[in-house]
């Protein structure tokens, strides 16, 4: 054990002395949570709105006070015909238009169906179908309080609408109900701290150690391989752990990312997490010779897919069905699934333990396989 304790303290004096080591394990997951955290954020507030009125009644009004006041749009312009539309799609000057039909408010007070049309400009994708989104959610809405209030007064216009085959979908999203892309990407940090902290530092750090010959000084010491191997993984366990508590501190307090499941439960599995990304880190540092090859390998052969295949960033189910196949060996699929069934769902581990066993095996292999060929370096 003094040994031990003796290639621990001797590694966290060296991480000391590197002034480009500490920064990089400190400020990284910092910057990158920020970075992730305000940048990557694909909601869509105050989208541009052009408006339509042909009605210009009270009912219409109130409608367009709806779609004002739930935050999402803001009226940029108005015009009086459809045709208006174009120049201001055309002109990015408006990313959406409403146009509410002639007889808006009377149609609604008969019991008619009015018509509302929302157009939106596809060039952003992206922002065009989340607003689309959020006025089909307003005129559900509205339409859903004129049907209640119109049954609770009894109108005739009404009750002689037929009720046979009438469906009313009211759509309820569980565990992000805002649908904040926040709360999706912020989780995933985690994982990416992790991967740099427990995967390539340490494997830089022991090729660094080759290159400069302290690695064969400490071979012809007594120590164990065990030993040699262990005290020089676990200061960069000890950082992980650390800058996972701060990047969860962060996403919790700063960007409002709730933890509805345990703390406790996101250490334990996050280690069989880092036992997977410290025998990765190691195993590449016995096959290359170079700190650059090592961290070429690392970001490029092993980061860089992991991430692209792991759905934290892009969904699994949108890939084609051979890379989805190829997920089943990214270790980080499974503590995606971990983060946010913690931090969204609040699962526990009677939910989670597939995933935990998955990473367990997978730590206990790739460990087990990087400690044999290190102790046949050593030899």
């Amino acid at each position: 054990m003094h040994e031990l304790l003796a290639v621990i303290k001797k590694e966290l004096q060296q991480l000391r002395r590197d002034k480009k080591v500490i920064p990089a394990m400190v400020l990284g997951p910092i910057i990158q949570l920020l970075a992730l955290g305000y940048a990557a954020n694909l909601d869509v507030l105050n989208v541009p709105l052009v408006l339509v009125d042909q009605d210009r009644s009270e009912a219409s009004r109130d409608l367009v006070d709806r779609f004002l006041a739930s935050g999402y749009f803001e009226l940029v312009g108005t015009e009086d015909s459809p045709e208006g539309i174009d120049p201001w799609l055309l002109d990015s000057r408006a990313q959406l238009a409403l146009v509410i039909g002639p007889e808006y408010g009377e149609k609604l007070a008969t019991g008619r169906r009015p018509e509302v049309q929302v157009i939106a400009d596809g060039t952003d994708s992206n922002s065009a179908g989340l607003g689309l989104g959020y006025a089909s959610r307003i005129l559900a809405s509205v339409g859903m309080e004129i049907r209640q209030a119109s049954l609770g007064a009894g109108r005739p216009a009404l009750r002689a609408v037929p009720a046979t085959g009438t469906y009313d979908l009211v759509p309820r999203i569980w565990y992000n109900p805002d649908l904040k892309t926040r709360w999706f990407y912020v989780p995933a940090i985690l994982a990416m701290v992790l991967l740099l902290v427990t995967m390539i530092l340490p494997s830089v750090a022991v090729v660094r150690e080759k290159e400069i010959g302290t690695l064969e000084q400490l071979i012809v010491t007594p120590l164990r391989p065990w030993q040699l191997i262990l005290g020089k993984l676990m200061p960069f366990v000890a950082v992980g752990m650390v800058d996972l508590l701060v990047v969860t501190g962060l996403a919790v307090h700063l960007f409002k990312v709730p933890l509805r499941g345990s703390l406790l439960l996101l250490i334990a599995l996050s280690f069989l997490f880092i036992l997977v990304t410290l025998g990765l880190g190691l195993l590449v540092s016995t096959l290359v010779r170079t700190q650059q090859q090592a961290m070429g390998f690392c970001v490029y052969l092993l980061m860089v897919p992991m991430i692209y295949l792991s759905g934290l960033i892009f969904p699994i189910e949108n890939m084609p069905r051979g890379f989805q196949i190829a997920t089943y060996i990214i270790p980080v699929r499974y503590y995606a699934n971990i983060l946010r069934g913690i931090f969204l769902r609040g699962s526990g581990l009677d939910v989670l333990w597939p995933d935990a066993l998955v990473l367990l095996g997978m730590g206990v292999g790739v460990l087990g396989m990087a400690v044999l060929r290190f102790r046949k370096t050593l030899e």
